[in-house]
This record gives structure tokens, C-alpha cells and sequence, in this order.
């Protein structure tokens, strides 16, 4: 969980943080030898801060605590609750709500102590134990308690998204030992992430919700104990968020040269194209840019020469999991995976990449790119292990071939390709009559493409008349975002395109993006419906390891199966934030290698016009819906 929980429930812009990391033992750092309460809880190794630190190695001390920070988020908002499937949340809830304790950017999973004070976790990690730091308070002055963190977990169990609840699934018994001590027991000491998980857990006042409805979609502006309340909003137009300047936790270490803006503003633009204009305008101040033809075309001007916009490209070290089309496996059409690798054969990237992306983007092999967990070569040693005992189940090629997606030579030529498409539709049943491709009634293979932005008809075009040419219906059919999650959640799709994010650290979060019990779910993040035992197996076997070698295999396997099984069509991804934005905000002159860590920023004191802002990336209740190339 991890980061995932934190885009998951970011925006869940984070949230889903899913901040899913390295893993080993998990360590912990000892107040001293006698007293088992810890200040940090990490899954590899010993955290990077010790009890004394004052706070993380990225942040400026000395940054001015002023100003706004304006962004664009795209599309609407009805609610300010992130943490539930219906309706759309507005960017930026996660300011609202501390949690239990707090992750660092610069490790690869090593949380600290903010809401809870101190961790207790034995050695057979069977039972986690907060104490809850007794300075901790909502935004209206009331204290903070063990009480609202059973409320929080129970509401969520109950009413909280999906993927959620797969995650606290293997928790049987939570227990409010006093006022500022709560103790989660496991099923079983097998899932060595939870306790961290748990950590990750936002705390909402069990006051504030009494007689209201926690998973209907309202403006009810909720109760959090964060460091920024809700000024002001237009609904689904905008949203001031102010920075609370009696916040209890504005001085702890993880807190200390963070969230430096007076105001974070999110105003919504229902175009891509007209929030780019208002970036060059003034309008917006930071701007993360996922369009490599306008990164390479579109950022020119007086602006830019002038130094007034500062445009760069950060490297960072973040896998970048799955961005693809994904078929709604629940149809008959896609059942067969041989129609599905037949349509991914039309997909062009060579071209794409080269005509349309400026050669910018690497084609992505793997639902974990990027990084140490993605499957390679042949399986071998204790992947090969695992995958043993379901040979029977799995493609002999699977064994034997490394899995490689097809390429082209970029000039838009694909008779090969279409050829082979040909013959795999002709073993699924599908036959090649006057110029179109039908089934054994007649009726011919037709395909919607399900996208919320219209740039990226430009992608989905040239697929079209590759799909044409092998006989094969397609069309696109462009929805505002608030439909778009709404059509996802309820499974009204053909093919819809996103990215699946990963961290470095798979565990829960699995079973709610592949497990068969989440299939037919909605608001899973298995919207693809997939069931298959051997991958329901494997993901137990990724939550269930002992130490990250183990943890790199179970991965691995899992990958290499989903990649065989060809339920997407893999599109690209990059290895590096782009961003742009006004001279007036700056950055620390490092920053963490997971993270743009964006709250760390700031406002030069002297360009403070008083003037509040904007900001954000678009969500989808908590998953990040932002795209390369969208």
C-alpha cells in the first residue's frame, strides 16, 4: 500500500500512497533497549532518521511561509470525500486528514511518527499497537482519540472503497485499550506490510460524521485534523484550501519546511488545452506536463526566454507500472486471448512514438516498468518455482520465451502484423468476410475506446485504421471525467485507457487490482474483471513473502502471467517528471528520489501578491486518472 494508497487515495493524490516499498524484515527504530515503542516503522533495512531528527533532508528550513499555489484540475467535483465510490472528489482532500504516521519520499517505504506518537509491533508482526501522540487535535480544537481511529477504520471497512477493504481484509479485532491507544490483531503473521499499511491510515472525527451518510456524495465539509481546512469552493468549479496556522502538528519533524503555501487552490478547467493557456497566462503556477508534443512544441514564448517560466525535466526513481488499454474482460468478444493479442498486434508504437510522441516515450513490457520487479528474460530459480506447480494452466511458451511485444519499423507499414492478427481472430472463431471480421453469426468485431481527453484521439486514430484494415469496427466515444469514472465504476466499457500505478513495494493493494473477488466489484481497481485462479495464487504469494528476494520472484511471476495472458494493450512511459512552472515558486535544490514532493515547495516572499490560488492533479476517488500523452 503505499503509494498506491495514496493516488488511490490521494487524489487519493495520494493517499493510496501506495507507497508500497522495499522489503525485508520490517525494522524498526527503538526509543531505547528497555521500551518497545518506535518512533518509525520500515519494510527494508533501518529507517534513514533516527528518535533525534528534526526533520527530512529535502525540505528548506528557511523557506518563506506565504503566498499560494495555484494549479489546474481537470473536470468537475461534487464531494470532498476521497474515500468512497460514488460521485468525484475534489483535488487536494489529502491536506484535510493526518494519518497515523507518515511516509517519507526519500525511502522506499519508511513511515514516521506523526498522529501516533510511538508504533509497538512484535516480532511475529501479528498485532500492531499506536500511541497516539495527546497534542493531536481536529481543526476545530477537539482532541483527536483512539475512539475516532476505530471509526475511521470501521466506516471504511463498511463503506470505504473497494480496494480498501481488500487491504484491512486480514484484520479480526481492533481494540481502543484508553484514549490514546489502539491495537489492530492480524489473522495470521503472514502479511508483513499490514502494520505499515495501518500506518497509513487517515483519521476522521467520529463527531463530525454522526447522522450524516459516509458513503453518499455531498458538499458536507468534513472535520480533519490536517494542515490546511477549506476556506472556500465553487462547487465543481474551484477550491481554496487555507493553511491552518493553529495546526497541532505543524511542528513535528515530519512536518518541519513543509506546506509553506498559505493557500493551495485547485480550479477546474473542463479542457486540457484551455488550462495550458492559463498556465502561460498566469492564471496557474505549477504545471505537470503528460503531452510530449507539447512539452516539445508548445512550451516557446516570451515566458520561457525570459526566465519567468522555469521548464525541466526531473529524473526520479518511481516505477512506472501499467499505462495501456485495458479490455473489460467480462465481455465475450475479449474472452479469448487471442483475440486480445490479435488487436494489440494493430497498436503501432514504433510509429506513434516516433510521429506523434518525438521519440520521447519507451514501450512498456511490464505492469511494474521501471524497475527491479519487472519480469525478464526466462523464469528462473524461484520464479521458476512458483510458476511450476500451474504449467498446466499457463502457455508452454510462457517457460521457454521471454515475452516480447512485436515491433515495427516506424513507418506505418504493418502487413506483418496484420497477417498474424488475421490468423489469431481465425482460431478464435472469427472469420474475414467481404472486408470485415465476424463471428459465426455474421456480426461483425467492433470496439469503443472509452476517453475522457479529447488530445488523445490523435493516439487512437491511426489504431483505428490499422484495426480497419483486419476487418474490425471500431469507434471512440470522448465523456467528461465525472462519466468517465462513473462508466469505469460500473463496468460500461470496451476498452478504456490509464495507468496502473506500482511502487517499489507490492503487497495488499494486489488483490483489489487482480484478485477474482473483486472482479465484479464496484469502484474495484480490478475493473477489468479478471479472474483467474493462478493469478489470484500468485498475488497471495507477493503478500505473503518473507524478505524482499522473495518479494522480487512472487512479482515477478505474477507480471510475467499478466503479461502472457495479454488483458492489455501495453502503451508507454517515461522515467521522469515534467514540469513547468513561474519563477516565483521554487523548490528545494534536491529533491527525494520518489517524489516531487510538492509540498515542500514555495512562494518567494517577495512576489507575495495576497492573492489566493489554485492546484491539482485530476483523481478518480482517490486514483490518479493524469496519463503521458492524455
Amino acid at each position: 500500500m503505499r503509494k498506491l494508497l495514496r493516488t488511490i487515495l490521494l487524489s487519493f493524490s495520494a493517499l493510496l500512497s501506495l507507497s508500497l516499498l522495499l522489503f525485508t524484515q520490517p525494522v524498526f527504530a527503538t526509543l531505547n533497549e528497555s521500551e518497545p515503542r518506535r518512533h518509525a516503522i520500515s519494510m527494508h533495512g533501518d529507517p534513514v532518521y533516527g528518535l533525534d531528527f528534526t526533520h527530512f533532508n529535502y525540505v528548506n528550513l528557511n523557506a518563506p511561509r506565504t503566498g499560494s499555489l495555484r494549479r489546474a484540475a481537470m473536470g468537475s467535483f461534487d464531494n470532498f470525500n476521497a474515500y468512497i465510490v460514488k460521485g468525484v472528489a475534489a483535488d487536494g482532500t489529502s491536506y484535510l486528514f493526518d494519518t497515523l504516521m507518515q511516509q517519507s519520499s526519500d525511502e522506499a517505504f519508511t513511515l514516521y511518527a506523526l498522529v501516533a506518537e510511538f508504533i509497538e509491533v512484535p516480532d511475529d508482526r501479528s498485532w500492531v499497537r499506536f500511541h497516539l501522540n495527546p497534542k493531536a487535535r481536529f481543526s476545530d480544537g477537539s482532541a483527536l482519540t483512539a475512539a475516532d481511529v476505530k471509526f475511521t477504520f470501521d466506516v471504511l471497512m463498511e463503506k470505504g472503497v473497494p480496494q480498501l477493504r481488500a487491504q484491512y481484509k486480514e484484520v479480526t479485532k481492533v481494540e481502543v485499550e484508553s484514549e490514546s491507544v489502539i491495537k489492530f490483531s492480524f489473522k495470521d503473521n503472514k502479511n508483513k506490510e499490514l502494520a505499515l499499511i495501518l500506518a497509513q491510515l487517515p483519521v476522521f472525527s467520529e463527531k463530525d460524521w454522526q447522522g450524516k451518510d459516509f458513503a453518499k456524495a455531498t458538499l458536507h465539509v468534513p472535520l480533519g485534523s490536517g494542515p490546511y481546512t477549506i476556506k472556500s469552493f465553487d462547487a465543481g468549479r474551484s477550491i481554496d484550501y487555507q493553511r491552518n496556522d493553529n495546526y497541532w502538528a505543524k511542528d513535528l519533524p515530519v512536518n518541519r519546511g513543509r506546506y509553506n503555501f498559505r493557500h493551495v487552490i485547485f480550479d477546474y478547467y473542463k479542457d486540457g488545452s484551455i488550462a495550458f493557456e492559463a498556465f502561460k497566462a498566469g492564471e496557474v503556477d505549477f504545471r505537470s506536463e503528460n503531452i510530449s508534443k507539447q512539452w516539445a512544441t508548445g512550451y516557446q514564448g516570451k515566458q520561457f526566454t525570459s526566465g519567468n517560466i522555469i521548464k525541466e525535466e526531473i529524473q526520479h526513481q518511481n516505477p512506472q507500472g501499467m499505462q495501456a488499454f485495458w479490455f473489460n474482460l467480462r465481455k465475450d468478444k475479449f474472452k479469448d486471448p487471442n483475440v486480445r493479442k490479435a488487436l494489440g498486434l494493430m497498436f503501432d508504437f514504433e510509429w506513434t512514438n516516433k510521429t506523434l510522441f518525438y521519440g520521447a516515450y519507451k514501450r512498456s513490457e511490464s505492469f511494474f516498468s521501471n524497475s527491479e520487479l519487472a519480469a525478464r528474460g526466462i523464469p528462473e530459480g524461484d520464479e521458476l518455482a512458483l510458476l511450476t506447480p500451474f504449467k498446466a494452466q499457463l502457455p508452454p511458451a510462457l517457460f521457454t520465451q521471454a515475452y516480447t511485444l512485436d515491433k515495427t519499423k516506424g513507418d506505418g507499414r504493418v502487413r506483418k502484423q496484420q497477417r498474424q492478427a488475421i490468423s489469431l481472430l481465425k482460431q478464435a472463431g472469427w472469420t474475414l468476410k467481404s472486408g470485415k471480421m465476424v463471428d459465426a453469426k455474421g456480426k461483425q468485431l467492433s470496439l469503443e475506446f472509452l476517453v475522457y481527453s479529447p488530445s488523445f484521439e490523435r493516439v487512437i486514430q491511426p489504431f483505428r485504421k490499422n484495426l480497419q484494415r483486419i476487418g474490425v469496427a471500431s469507434e471512440i466515444r470522448i465523456v467528461d471525467v465525472s462519466q468517465y469514472i462513473n462508466r469505469l465504476n460500473s463496468f460500461d466499457f470496451d476498452i478504456y485507457t490509464l495507468i496502473q500505478a506500482q511502487s517499489l513495494s507490492p503487497g495488499n493493494e494486489q488483490l483489489s487490482m487482480w484478485g477474482s473477488e473483486f472482479a465484479n466489484v464496484p469502484g474495484t481497481l480490478n475493473r477489468i474483471g479478471l479472474e483467474d485462479p493462478v493469478v489470484d495464487e500468485l498475488v497471495t504469494a507477493v503478500i505473503n513473502a518473507t524478505d524482499r528476494k522473495n518479494l522480487v520472484a512472487a512479482t515477478r511471476a505474477l507480471d510475467r502471467v499478466l503479461l502472457w495472458k495479454n488483458v492489455v494493450i501495453p502503451q508507454w512511459h517515461i522515467s521522469s517528471y515534467r514540469v513547468a512552472y513561474w519563477q516565483q515558486i521554487q523548490r528545494p535544490e534536491k529533491l527525494p528520489q520518489y517524489s516531487l514532493a510538492i509540498d515542500s515547495w514555495w512562494q518567494k516572499a517577495d512576489t507575495v501578491s495576497g492573492q489566493a490560488a489554485i492546484g491539482g492533479s485530476s483523481t478518480m476517488n482517490g486514483l490518479s486518472i493524469s496519463r503521458q500523452d492524455n
